[in-house]
C-alpha cells in the first residue's frame, strides 16, 4: 500500500515541471507576423523651365516628416539620371498597411505639417510648379514583404515595370520572382530596394520593382552575372513561366 502511494506521488510530481513548461510557452506571445507593405509611388510632372527648389523643399521638410509621423515606413525622393523630357520628381512612400495609406492622406489636423507647408501652398498660379502628379499603389510580394535599403554609397536607382498580357500572365511572373528570381537577384548584386505587384495605376496588370547599385559600373556586372547564371537560364524556358511579360520599361534615377 505504501509503495502504491510513493508511485502515485512520484507520477504526480513528475508531471509538475512539464505543467509549468506549458505555461510558460502558452503565455508568451507568438512572434508578429511580419505582412505586405503598400507602396506609392507618386510620379510629379513638372512644367518646363519650372524652379523644383520649393517643390523638393516641401517633400523634404513638410510632406516627409507628416507622412512618417501619420505611420508611415520610408519616404525617399529620385529624379531621373539622364531625363529625356520633362522633368519628373518621384517620391516613394512605403506604408505598413491600407489603414495607415488611407490615414496618411488627409492631413489637416496635423499642426506641424499646415506651419512647414504653408509656404508652399501659398505659391501662386503663375508660379505652378508642376502640371500634375500620378499617385500608383503597389502591395509587395510575399518574397520580399517589406522594404529593403540601399547599399552604401548607392548612386543609382532602377525601376522596372513589367507589364503582362492577362493578370495570369503578371500573376505567374510575380510567382517566378517569389521562388526563384529574388534570390538569385540577392546573390548576384542585384540589390532590391522592393518588388510590388500595381493594385491601382495606370499600367494594370503589372508588377514594378526598384534595385540600386553603387554605380553603372556595377549595375552592369550584376546583370552580367545574372543573365549568365545557370539558375536564370534554366527558370526561364520552364512551361510555367511562359509568355508572362508583353512590355518592359525602365528608369534609371538617383536620390534628391
Amino acid at each position: 500500500m505504501e509503495r502504491r502511494k510513493f508511485v502515485k506521488s512520484s507520477i504526480a510530481l513528475a508531471t509538475i515541471p512539464a505543467a509549468c513548461a506549458t505555461a510558460k510557452i502558452s503565455d508568451q506571445k507568438p512572434t508578429e507576423e511580419i505582412t505586405n507593405e503598400l507602396y506609392e509611388w507618386r510620379t510629379y510632372d513638372i512644367k518646363w523651365g519650372a524652379n523644383t527648389g520649393p517643390l523638393i523643399s516641401y517633400l523634404k521638410e513638410a510632406l516627409r516628416p507628416a507622412m512618417m509621423r501619420a505611420g508611415a515606413n520610408h519616404f525617399m525622393l529620385f529624379e531621373e539620371i539622364a531625363p529625356g523630357g520633362p522633368k519628373k520628381i518621384y517620391a516613394l512612400i512605403s506604408y505598413p498597411d491600407a489603414a495607415t495609406y488611407v490615414a496618411a492622406q488627409d492631413l489637416k489636423l496635423d499642426e506641424v505639417y499646415q506651419s512647414a507647408s504653408s509656404d508652399y501652398h501659398a505659391i501662386p498660379a503663375d508660379q505652378a510648379i508642376f502640371n500634375r502628379y500620378r499617385s500608383d499603389l503597389l502591395k509587395a510580394f510575399d518574397g520580399l514583404k517589406q522594404m529593403m535599403n540601399p547599399v552604401d554609397d548607392a548612386s543609382v536607382f532602377e525601376l522596372r515595370t513589367y507589364e503582362g498580357y492577362s493578370e495570369d500572365a503578371v500573376r505567374r511572373k510575380i510567382m517566378m520572382f517569389d521562388d526563384e528570381e529574388i534570390p538569385l537577384f540577392k546573390r548576384v548584386g542585384l540589390n532590391p530596394v522592393f518588388f510590388g505587384e500595381m493594385i491601382s495605376g495606370l499600367y494594370r496588370p503589372c508588377l514594378v520593382y526598384m534595385i540600386n547599385f553603387t554605380d553603372m559600373e556595377a549595375h552592369g556586372v550584376a546583370w552580367k552575372a545574372f543573365l549568365d547564371s545557370p539558375e536564370w537560364n534554366a527558370m526561364k524556358v520552364l512551361p510555367k513561366y511562359a509568355n508572362t511579360l508583353s512590355n518592359i520599361m525602365n528608369v534609371f534615377l538617383k536620390q534628391v
